[in-house]
């Protein structure tokens, strides 16, 4: 059965399949057909080795790794980039079968979506994908839907400018983008480690005030004493960062004005253009400079006007995101009306409630993907199954 057929029969109407896959078209975005069976390794290296229990592997005669597709982002990119056209502006679109293991769910289920690459007007780039998931909602019978969006762009810029120590920045970034509460996990940070004795404080006071590169020089110098090169599985720059951020956190809590400039960031949500006025007025009041970032949100809520999208509806919170590292910058989610089960980040697929449609800007994949420079790249998928279960309601 082709691609086009399963969504057909799923849906229960040709007209939704083909107007969701005609709007793709008419947007200029060809379709591509990447393969089934994917390398695992970029998945894994990408969401992390929790990602595992999730997949469908198998290894060949070669003992490469192998896998179901779990979705088709990283097959696309990937297809592009072994294409004459790496580098160059491209679109695809694409509709077909993804697996992966999803609890009661089934797990093999459709996805459709759009892949963006190399366009530099990122701002303009960014409100088309999210004019064109709108379409997508609206081809099977949806056209009154929760936009939710966010930047983590403007995180990194937060954290950028308020100079922390390097390993603050890792883990604020880091966590950023996971399935926890960041307001509970900053709380947490700003908590002095606990006095007594260490079996490592002599390591600990030599790393005090070191940057990364010397941390790694000094563990692994003290290794190659020890005549090993891991510990418990953990390589030395594993050990280095773990001894690097135990040495930051003994020295004493997250600055209080960071924290407290962290939260009233954080704590910026509703209206696009309020909140653009909000952060302009935070990055004045803590002479932080954000103009960069926070330009960009501008231009993005203007390009989204422009597409006819009534901004006043979309709703902007500065904590969204998607629990994903790769993505960059642009982030959003569409919602059934009335659905307010999620996060404090606006993080639905924690709570197991996957949105109809959602993507984001992920211009960093691509170098990890192996590109020797980098490459814009935007993008969503849609939930075929969810959208034909609510059209057909409709």
């Amino acid at each position: 059965m082709t691609a086009t057929a399963a969504i057909r029969g799923a849906a229960g109407s040709a007209a939704w399949a083909d107007a969701l896959l005609l709007s793709f078209a008419q947007g200029g975005y060809v379709q591509a057909h990447p393969g089934i069976l994917q390398p695992a390794e970029p998945f894994l290296d990408l969401s992390g080795e929790d990602i595992r229990k999730s997949l469908y592997l198998t290894t060949d005669a070669s003992g490469e790794e192998l896998c179901l597709r779990p979705d088709l982002t990283i097959p696309v990119a990937r297809d592009y980039l072994a294409s004459a056209s790496a580098g160059k502006p491209a679109g695809f679109s694409y509709l077909g079968p993804v697996f992966r293991y999803r609890g009661g769910q089934p797990s093999e289920f459709l996805q459709a979506g759009i892949e963006s690459f190399g366009r530099q007007d990122r701002a303009a780039a960014d409100a088309e994908m999210l004019a064109l998931a709108l379409e997508a909602t609206a081809a099977f019978g949806l056209k009154d839907v929760d936009i939710r969006t966010g930047d983590v762009a403007l995180f990194t810029a937060l954290i950028d400018a308020l100079n922390l120590y390097p390993v603050w920045r890792r883990r604020l970034i880091k966590d950023f983008n996971r399935k926890i509460s960041l307001a509970e996990d900053i709380e947490r940070l700003t908590l002095s480690t606990a006095p007594g004795r260490n079996e490592y404080e002599g390591v600990l006071a030599a790393l005090a005030g070191s940057d990364r590169k010397a941390a790694l020089a000094l563990v692994t110098d003290l290794m190659s004493i020890a005549g090993t090169t891991n510990v418990g599985g953990r390589t030395v720059a594993e050990i280095a960062d773990r001894f690097l951020e135990q040495s930051t956190l003994k020295g004493g809590a997250l600055p209080r004005d960071a924290l407290a400039i962290i939260k009233r960031f954080l704590a910026i949500s509703g209206d696009p253009d309020e909140s653009v006025a909000q952060l302009r007025a935070l990055a004045a009041d803590a002479k932080l400079d954000l103009a960069a970032a926070i330009d960009q949100l501008e231009s993005r809520v203007g390009f989204m006007a422009a597409r006819g999208i009534d901004t006043k509806l979309a709703r902007f919170s500065t904590s969204f995101g998607r629990g994903l590292d790769y993505y960059t910058g642009f982030e959003f989610e569409l919602h059934p009306k009335g659905n307010t089960k999620g996060n404090a980040k606006g993080d639905s697929k924690g709570n197991g409630v996957e949105p109809l449609v959602a993507g984001g800007r992920y211009d960093g994949l691509m170098t990890q993907l192996g590109s020797p420079t980098p490459i814009p790249a935007v993008g969503f998928s849609v939930w075929i199954e969810a959208l034909t279960q609510l059209g057909s309601a409709a």
